[in-house]
């Protein structure tokens, strides 16, 4: 059983025009335990839509997102956040890390929202030897607006990770860095999934990131909304 299998999924919103405009048409997708996938595709083409509904955060119109065998889409809203705080890590494009705390703590956030280590100094360790590893050991109690923007990512790297997520998503997890900072950013969130098992689902239009990825997709290939789009242009 794959731990990712989104069957008849479909995700609209309201037109300009009026009317909806269908954003997710995905008949199926799958993703293995432990798999890396990419998903490529051009900005507005329900890249990020994707994620949030297979994160809990947005509802589909309709279909399925079975993550380990369970329909998410069939889960209250108080049990989809448990879900997605326990086993999924998400890292956003815009790294969403909180202003008023330390990188430290807002790595100790994730974790108690997901139910992590059982005491405060396992949960301490965890964070700490997460942020040493990705080279932050020296600014722990850093808040965000003193750290680098790659510094920044780094953080919510190991925010995302810090449960020791199943599935990690990651939504143009490298837009705000430069080429070098991107290629080291990727490299790091490919070795940490790789070294905890997890599968990780990313979602990047630019080509020297989708490189790097042992599979790699066009979003259009699996959304049948992105196809009628694409025809539209032609």
């Amino acid at each position: 059983m794959p731990l990712l299998d989104i069957q008849d999924l479909e995700k609209s919103f309201p037109s300009p025009e009026g009317g909806r405009q269908t954003v997710l048409d995905v008949p199926r997708f799958r993703l293995e335990s432990g798999e890396l996938c990419a998903l490529e595709g051009r900005s507005g083409s329900g890249k990020t839509t994707l994620l949030n509904v297979i994160a809990g955060i947005a509802r589909a119109d309709r279909g399925r997102v079975l993550f380990d065998g369970t329909d998410l889409l069939a889960l209250s809203e108080a049990r989809r956040d448990a879900l997605r705080a326990r086993a999924i890590g998400y890292v956003f494009q815009t790294f969403n890390l909180l202003q008023g705390y330390t990188a430290l703590e807002n790595v100790l956030l994730g974790m108690v929202f997901g139910g992590g280590p059982a005491t405060r100094k396992e949960a301490e360790e965890r964070a700490a030897g997460l942020l040493t590893r990705l080279g932050l050991g020296e600014r722990l109690r850093h808040k965000p607006r003193q750290l680098s923007v790659g510094q920044q990512q780094r953080v919510a790297l190991a925010r995302a990770l810090a449960n020791r997520p199943r599935l990690v998503l990651a939504d143009e997890p490298t837009g705000n860095l430069d080429a070098t900072r991107a290629g080291e950013a990727i490299e790091m969130l490919l070795g940490l999934c790789r070294d905890q098992g997890a599968a990780l689902l990313a979602v990047s239009h630019d080509p020297a990131v989708l490189a790097r990825f042992p599979k790699r997709l066009e979003l259009a290939e699996i959304n049948r909304a992105g196809q009628a789009a694409q025809g539209g242009r032609r």
